[in-house]
């Protein structure tokens, strides 16, 4: 499976942290206020098996000595993991979830898969890039492969929490600063990349509001259809947290950047998921707008989560022009009401010097 990280990486060349968590499912504004010096920083990294641990051992203690407590690990690595948690940082996987590629899902189970308006299913015909293949979210086959996912990265003891990543449909709009790489306009939602139109979606919008999506004039500007898939996406969220806190341990999600950006791109609705943490990404750069916004953005989703949860703001250090910008832009996120941070990119000396000085 391609990483994220080179994803984001070929994009833009082409077109342009806690202590550990703890359960957090019915905290509320008191609860904030009482652990709000407990949140810190977090970072996103992909483990490299061929790091030494004394290699592994003095990078994690200076993450810690610049106020990083927690890691999503990218995939599973025992000793990344064991000694992130021996130098107090929380070691939680970071999970692809509803963009599942892998060549024997695709096999055995081409009809979990999600279909366009015009009845592309994204199995024989992924939108953007080849990896984009999106479950279906309204299959409970879909729900219990996801489960069992879950259920067997936490039942390893050194897995400290799970992160949901790609929790939500196929960007039918995607950021500004990407439409030139795909050579495409999206002032409107195009067919194409509108999910998801198979049979069980239709039959249960039909039984839920009478009516067929496909046989609606205008779907895209359908109120019902748009909570529909709304509703499909934080049901799957919700149910797997159950599943985490049954472990009891933390479930997190990287989200889009804001409430409203997320529901229209990717019909992501995160200010009513039960999470212990999110990770709104707020790569202003996706989206051609300066340090300024990442505050914008920070306030909004902290006002429509309402102190049910924290959220860290993530920032993708390749957005920024300097170190300089890279320190304003955390101290932006933290004066707005963000916990912290999640970085996403090459974390080095220099960005932990400046961790510590606006820690």
């Amino acid at each position: 499976m391609i990483s994220k990280r080179q994803f984001l990486k070929s994009a833009l060349v082409a077109g342009v942290a806690s202590a550990q968590l703890s359960l957090t499912a019915t905290a509320g504004d008191g609860y904030l206020k009482k652990n709000k010096k407990k949140w810190k920083h977090w970072v996103w990294i992909n483990p490299n098996p061929k790091d030494t641990d004394a290699v592994i051992d003095a990078l994690y203690a200076a993450y810690h000595d610049a106020g990083i407590r927690g890691i999503f690990f990218e995939a599973d690595s025992e000793k990344h993991y064991r000694l992130a948690k021996k130098n107090n940082i929380a070691a939680h996987r970071w999970m692809w979830t509803m963009n599942r590629g892998e060549k024997e899902l695709l096999a055995a189970h081409p009809e979990w898969y999600a279909v366009n308006r015009k009845l592309e299913s994204c199995a024989e015909n992924p939108p953007y890039v080849s990896y984009y293949r999106w479950l279906c979210p309204s299959k409970e086959e879909v729900y219990q492969y996801l489960e069992a996912d879950v259920k067997s990265i936490l039942s390893k003891d050194y897995v400290d929490g799970i992160h949901l990543d790609y929790v939500r449909y196929c960007d039918v709009i995607l950021p500004l600063n990407l439409w030139d790489n795909y050579g495409i306009e999206q002032t409107k939602e195009l067919p194409e990349y509108d999910y998801c139109y198979c049979d069980v979606c239709r039959e249960n919008f039909r039984l839920q509001k009478g009516v067929d999506p496909l046989s609606v004039m205008y779907p895209e500007q359908n109120l019902s259809w748009r909570r529909f898939r709304y509703n499909n996406i934080t049901r799957i969220v919700n149910r797997l947290s159950a599943v985490a806190h049954d472990f009891k341990k933390p479930i997190t999600a990287a989200v889009f950047p804001t409430p409203e950006v997320a529901k229209r791109n990717v019909r992501q609705d995160w200010t009513n998921w039960n999470l212990d943490a999110v990770c709104p990404m707020i790569y202003h750069g996706f989206y051609k707008e300066d340090i300024g916004w990442i505050g914008d953005a920070v306030a909004e989703g902290v006002k429509g989560i309402g102190g049910k949860f924290p959220l860290y703001a993530g920032l993708y250090l390749p957005d920024f022009k300097s170190n300089d910008d890279i320190k304003k832009g955390i101290e932006i996120a933290m004066q707005n009401g963000a916990a912290g941070v999640s970085l996403f990119g090459h974390v080095d000396a220099p960005i932990l010097e400046i961790l510590k000085s606006v820690s």
